[in-house]
């Protein structure tokens, strides 16, 4: 790929947890896992624009919970942290639960309820359209005391995005790591280009396609599983053809 050609890149790569995947072994030695993202990463600096964003979602687990932050610390040499945000997935407000919570059945642990989305970019200045991912005031005083043109706060770095119930694999095209769609279309609508090229090395199904498709934007996808490049191309026929 050109340098500087790539608006936005959204992935979400492999853990490195032992994921059953088809076609990758998802446990690599831990230096070796890090070696291998690093590598990747200066690519995508290069090819990135010097305003692009660069949305890595990652996660650890409850036995190995510094992988991230090992990751991140890694790609300081790279990229400038301008956001770090926490993709809430199921959390619990007073009595009440919101969201999908993953049995847990050792007694060491609580209930991991969240991910990292590490946004990076090349100089740390680049400028987004947070009111794109905006709520409204609860206050609505604030607009007019405040000034303020929209009744539309920034959203903050702690985003809820529930998955969708499923009951079968089959509903989430047999992959062990997918994400809901509203995740790539918010990093996209807050990074906030018109027509952006987005591109995702790790893309599955094609969750990142589909949002940038609907975005407007036009996109690039790479995985080594034939089957869910497959499933990627019948996601995005079918999205065109429905749109």
């Amino acid at each position: 790929m050109k340098d500087r050609s790539v608006d936005v890149f959204i992935t979400s790569p492999p853990y490195n947890l032992g994921i059953i995947y088809s076609a990758y072994q998802d446990k690599k030695g831990e230096a070796e896992y890090l070696d291998w993202l690093e590598k990747i990463c200066f690519e995508i600096k290069r090819v990135m624009k010097d305003d692009a964003s660069f949305f890595l979602n990652i996660a650890g687990s409850s036995s190995n919970p510094w992988l991230p932050f090992e990751l991140i610390v890694r790609l300081r040499k790279i990229f400038i942290l301008q956001n770090h945000i926490e993709w809430v997935k199921s959390i619990s407000i007073g009595k009440e639960s919101y969201g999908h919570f993953k049995p847990v059945v050792s007694k060491r642990f609580l209930h991991r309820n969240h991910e990292y989305i590490f946004h990076l970019t090349k100089t740390g200045i680049v400028q987004l359209n947070r009111l794109n991912v905006g709520v409204p005031y609860k206050d609505k005083s604030n607009i007019a005391r405040r000034s303020h043109t929209y009744d539309l706060r920034c959203r903050g770095d702690v985003w809820f995005i529930p998955y969708d119930t499923i009951r079968k694999k089959s509903e989430k095209f047999n992959h062990p790591g997918t994400f809901p769609i509203a995740l790539p279309q918010m990093c996209l609508r807050l990074h906030g280009r018109k027509n952006p090229v987005v591109v995702d090395p790790f893309m599955g199904t094609g969750t990142t396609l589909l949002a940038a498709h609907y975005e407007g934007g036009r996109a690039i996808g790479m995985d080594i599983d034939k089957n869910y490049v497959k499933i990627a191309k019948e996601r995005l026929e079918k999205a065109v053809l429905t749109k």
